[in-house]
């Protein structure tokens, strides 16, 4: 059976196969600081990276997306109020 050149390259209602993301495309995605990821990962809240080799650690680009949904699923419509920023520790306002 031949595939129509503009036919999607997986049956549609599947999902296709994952690949890892380094760092950087994660930081494209994700736009939270290091630490506060590898906290998040400690707590259980963000997906797990895993090592290639020893010195290459990756995340599964399907469970960064499925969590970013998910995040998505829980915001609240409402609009978020800003911090209240005379509870700062540093430079509160006066």
């Amino acid at each position: 059976m031949t595939q129509h050149p503009l036919s999607p390259p997986h049956p549609v209602g599947r999902v296709p196969a994952t690949r890892p993301i380094r760092r950087p495309e994660l930081r494209k995605l994700v736009p939270l600081a290091d630490t506060t990821i590898y906290e998040m990962e400690k707590r259980g809240e963000f997906p797990r990276r895993y090592p290639l080799t020893r010195r290459c650690v990756v995340w599964d680009l399907a469970e960064v997306e499925a969590w970013l949904a998910d995040r998505k699923r829980q915001a609240d419509p409402e609009p978020v109020e800003g911090p209240d920023v005379n509870l700062r520790r540093a430079r509160p306002v006066r």
